[in-house]
């Protein structure tokens, strides 16, 4: 609520709407002690329909034989290869569709009807 990423609104007569559920994690140090508790909203996916809740997805995952290809073309081409690893690429992507999703356990709210 506070990074005003959600509002709620009532949902539309053609609508269903896609469940949800909290991931918690605990981050621990490099000694085993724990650095701090995480959780975050994650949306269930899986129930929505394609042309309707979605228009396309994008995996950013790179195809072993395309792979193969790359380390193929430094070694012919003594080229120097660097890796990176991106975590959160994606974490705060724009959303072009209405996503209606249905209120989260914990979440209190007076209307229990509004998505």
């Amino acid at each position: 609520m506070k990074n005003n990423t959600w509002s709620l609104v009532p949902l539309p007569p053609d609508r269903k709407p896609i469940g949800c559920k909290w991931v918690f994690r605990v981050k621990e140090n490099a000694d085993g002690s724990i650095n701090k508790y995480k959780a975050r909203l994650a949306a269930k996916g899986f129930n929505q329909v394609a042309g309707f809740d979605f228009s396309e997805t994008f995996s950013p995952v790179i195809k072993p034989m395309t792979f193969r290809l790359i380390l193929s073309l430094a070694l012919t081409n003594q080229w120097q290869l660097v890796q990176l690893d991106v975590n959160n690429a994606f974490l705060n992507g724009l959303l072009n569709e209405s996503v209606y999703m249905s209120q989260p356990l914990g979440f209190q709210d007076t209307n229990s009807s509004l998505v």
